[in-house]
This record gives C-alpha cells, structure tokens and sequence, in this order.
C-alpha cells in the first residue's frame, strides 16, 4: 500500500486541529447515533415480538396494544436522535467553516495587499466560498460516522451472536471485506478530488480574466479564441467531475455488493434453519422471534457502513481543500514576526537591521535601521527602484519582512491603525461626506468641515449646491487631481491613526495643484500626526523634519 506522503501527513494534521475545538459537538453527534442504533434494536424487536405473537402465539389483539405503542415511541425515538445527530453534525461543521474563514482572513491579513496582488481573485473567493464548504460534509457526517461504522455494528453483532452465533460469524465474514474495497476506491477518490478543486479554481480565475479583458478581446478580435479557451477548460472540470462522481459510485456499488450478498447468505441460513434443513450448530434453536430479528437486524449491521460510504467522498474533498488551507498555513508560518519580542519605544518608531525579499525578484532592502519620533516628519528620497514603497509597504504590514524588526510605537506593523495615501486616492461613488466617513463612520457634520478647511477646501466645498451631500463620481470624478488628494487628505485628518504613509502624493500633480496638496499636508503635520513620505520633489522634502536617502535598497544617508 502506498505510503502517506507529507502533504498528505499535512493535511490530515490541519483537518484534526480543526476538529479539536468542536469535539464536543462530534461526540455528541456520535452519542445520539448510539442511541439512534439502540432505537433501531428496540424497534425491530418489538416488530418480530408482535409478528411471532400474531402468527404463532395468537395472542388477542388487546394484549398487543401496549407493545404497539411501545412500538410507536421506538420509532418516534429514533426519528429524534438521528435528527440530534444531524444537528449536532450540522453545528460542528457551522463551527469549524467559521473559524476557517477567520483564519484565512487572518492569514491574508498577514501576507499582506502587496503579496496578494499576485494571487487571481477568482481563485481566493473559490478559496473562500467553495474550498471552505468542502469541509462541511466531513465534520457534519463523516467524522461522526466513522466512529458509528464501529460502534454501532458491534452493538448489533454482539445481539446477534447472543441470538444465533452462526449468524453473527456470516455477519462478522463479510464486515471487514466491505472497508478494504472502500480503502481502496478512496486512494483513488483523494486523488481526483484534489484534481477538481485545483481544476475549480484554475476554470474561476480563467473565466474572470477573460471577463474583465472582454474590451481588448474585441478590439484584437480574439473573442473566438478566448471562447475556445473557456470551453476547453470547462470541459476539463467536466471531465474532472464526472472522474470524482464516477469514483463515488464506484465505492457505494462495492457496499451495496458486499451488504446485499452477506445479507442473502443470513436469509438462506435462517430461512433453511426455520424450515429444519440445518441442523449444524445453534441452527435448531432458532425460533420465528430469533429468526426474524436476526433477519431484519442484518440491513441494519450494514447501514453505518453503507452511510460512511455516501460520505466518504467528503472526506476526499475535505483532504483536497485542507491541502491548500495547510500550504497556506505553513506559507504563513515562516512569514509572521515573533510577537511576544515586541519591545520598542511607545513614543516612536524603531526599524532595526531591516531586510525584505521578494519572490522571483531577491532582496530589495538590506540591514535598514531608522529611528523616528512621535509626530515627526521623515521624507523617505531616492532615485526609482531604491526600495521607498517597499519600506512603506513593510512599515504599513503590507508585507512580513524577511529580516529584523519594526516597532510601531511599541506594537508590530498591522496592530494599529495607519493612514496611507499613494499617488492616485481612492474615492467611491458617493457624497463627500460618504467618501469622508469611510476611516471615520461616526465623524460629525461639524469635524468633516474642520476637516475640509484644514486641507483649503472650504471655499470648493462652500460652492457646492448641496454642501458635504453632493455627489462624486467614482475615482473621484467631478474633482481636479489636487482637490480628489486633498479630499483624501481629510479623511486622513478624521481617522485616528497617528502614523500617516504617504507614496508620493504629489506625483502627476501640476504646480498648483502640488502646492495646494503641500499646505495640506503642513496642516496634517501641524495637527501632531508622524508622517513618512517616499518623495523626490524639492517641496515636498521641505516639509520634512529628517530626510534619507535610499540607494539600491540600502539607507546610506539620515
């Protein structure tokens, strides 16, 4: 048999951490399947007590009233513990689905906008959505029923061998050959299930990125060719899926084979025995009472078995998604700083022998260390390329540095709250005050237009027909580049953050735009805020408390 490979090891460890927090939950599931299993005994017994004292007692139909209720609640009990069963499956799987998505959320948090530009948003919300559900049926009904497939048969086969011992032994034969073709079908169920959820998210990402480039498509004439490509790989997932149903019903026929045949063989016994044609071992004990329940417990020997086999492709699924959760996590792992080292200055900013790397590009910033002060100005210079973005980056937590560390008025990057502000701001579809309260959803009308006047917008605003209501298009549309960054610069004013990043504000700016822009940016620094601006424009360098200068990603002058 093949041995366990370590992404294979891998994956099976994060599905088992998962489980931890919800174990109460998955016993439970389990307990209420015993008792659904000890329903099921009652129930048959009281069917073949009532058939043999019909048929053979002949017993008056008043006599049997009490047992016929009794009959009733058994059913009645079973229908509520297999629906506790469900429902404490259900609950765990809520559970574990929702602690997922924090940690994914965590993890992206972690690797930062800057790593995860790289990855197709088409194949995180697949991520997110699909690979996440794919744990449902594995904690709601597969791992309580693996325990079930155990459990509940040896409660049955330990009644039947007290019944007719002969029967339990059929019974006994034939349990472990069902398991040993299952095991074998699943080696192959894992595999493809791997290979659809990888296919899922390379058909997402691929049909996204002909969405958003239909334009160029049509201008290059290429809208034929980019349908093929989506076809062809639609039909790849097609063919994937059917691989993966074709594999789950491969491995329900092998149980149903195996049950209806070892079941046959019980009928003949009993039916044979009943009628006196087998004489060998307990065969003349049996009675119609024995016979019978023995008989319709047989199905019932089965049944755990037969429901794990109708998740056992939850399983596979689970396998393949927590395979890409897992290289995640250990993606993260060698990324994340050491909290418990976090010292520093709670009145500044420490950078200390700070080194970063990229992938597919090496190191861009080499032992950099910087000290800056509450509510100083730093003006981060050099020429294109020297790594100014990428210090900002790693002072915003955009990305996890390689090397050293960063202390943030005593606390890592992405612990607190920051500003930033690039070349182009962000501004939505919207009012003024609308695009004003995304950093501050409870700013008052009377901060927003302290606000405004603190960046000289004031009299821009003042024309407007319906003051901080009135609408701008999205991007900012309706302003001029140096209103839409003073804009901006407002809402960096109504935040609460104390660092503010600034990425060239001024770039693409005009003369009088730009000087517009920098007596905004005098008030911002005035207003006790420490600002970090990456600039090589003379104005802005004048504004700054300390400049350093950046070369090849090396800090050689403060």
């Amino acid at each position: 048999m093949k041995a366990i490979t370590e992404p294979a090891r891998r994956s099976r460890l994060w599905l088992r951490q998962q489980g931890l927090g919800v174990k109460t939950w998955l016993r439970a599931a389990v307990f209420a399947g015993l008792l659904h299993t000890l329903s099921v005994i009652v129930q048959m017994a009281l069917i073949a007590w009532l058939v043999q004292a019909v048929l053979v007692a002949q017993l008056p139909y008043a006599e049997l009233l009490w047992p016929g209720a009794a009959l009733l609640l058994a059913i009645g009990f079973r229908a509520l513990a297999q629906a506790a069963q469900e429902r404490c499956g259900q609950h765990a799987s809520v559970r574990v689905r929702q602690n997922v998505r924090e940690q994914v959320a965590m993890r992206w948090a972690v690797l930062g906008p800057v790593r995860m530009a790289v990855r197709s948003s088409a194949a995180l919300t697949n991520q997110w959505v699909e690979q996440v559900e794919a744990l449902d049926g594995y904690y709601a009904r597969y791992l309580p029923q693996q325990w079930l497939a155990l459990l509940s048969p040896l409660m049955i086969l330990l009644l039947v061998f007290w019944l007719d011992w002969l029967a339990a032994v059929f019974l006994l034969v034939s349990a472990p050959l069902i398991p040993l073709f299952m095991a074998l079908v699943g080696m192959s169920a894992e595999k493809v299930s791997q290979q659809h959820v990888l296919e899922a998210g390379r058909l997402a990402g691929h049909f996204l990125d002909r969405v958003r480039n239909l334009t160029s498509l049509q201008l290059f004439g290429q809208v034929a060719a980019a349908t093929l490509s989506v076809e062809q790989a639609a039909e790849r997932y097609r063919a994937v899926t059917m691989r993966t149903l074709r594999i789950a019903f491969l491995s329900s026929a092998v149980l149903e084979f195996f049950s209806s045949v070892a079941i046959a063989v019980v009928a003949m016994y009993i039916g044979f025995g009943l009628l006196g044609y087998i004489d060998y071992g307990p065969a003349p004990q049996l009675t119609l009472f024995s016979g019978l329940l023995i008989l319709l417990l047989a199905p019932e020997f089965f049944q755990p078995l037969r429901t794990m086999a109708q998740s056992y492709h939850d399983r596979a699924a689970a396998l393949a998604a927590a395979d890409v959760m897992a290289e995640l996590q250990s993606a993260e792992a060698g990324s994340v700083q050491d909290e418990d080292r976090i010292a520093g200055d709670p009145h500044g900013i420490s950078i200390e022998r700070l080194a970063l790397d990229y992938p597919g590009r090496g190191r861009v910033l080499h032992d950099l260390s910087l000290t800056v002060a509450r509510g100083a100005v730093v003006a981060i210079t050099g020429p294109s390329g020297s790594g100014k973005s990428s210090l900002l980056h790693c002072l915003a937590g955009f990305v996890p540095v390689s090397e050293g560390s960063i202390h943030i008025f005593a606390r890592q990057p992405g612990q607190q709250p920051i500003a930033w502000l690039g070349q182009r701001p962000w501004l939505v579809h919207g009012s003024w005050a609308e695009n004003l309260r995304l950093t501050a959803p409870q700013a008052e009308h009377d901060a927003m237009l302290q606000a405004i006047e603190a960046v000289g917008l004031g009299a821009l605003l003042a024309a407007q027909p319906q003051g901080l209501n009135t609408p701008l298009g999205e991007g900012g549309r309706g302003l001029s580049g140096g209103q839409a960054q003073r804009l901006a610069l407002a809402r960096v004013w109504l935040s609460k953050a104390e660092l503010v990043l600034l990425d060239e504000p001024t770039a693409s700016l005009d003369a009088h735009s730009e000087a517009e822009v920098i007596t905004a940016l005098r008030a911002l620094a005035d207003s006790g805020k420490t600002l970090i601006v990456a600039t090589h424009h003379p104005a802005v360098l004048a504004l700054a408390d300390h400049r350093c200068l950046l070369e090849q990603g090396r800090l050689v002058h403060v």
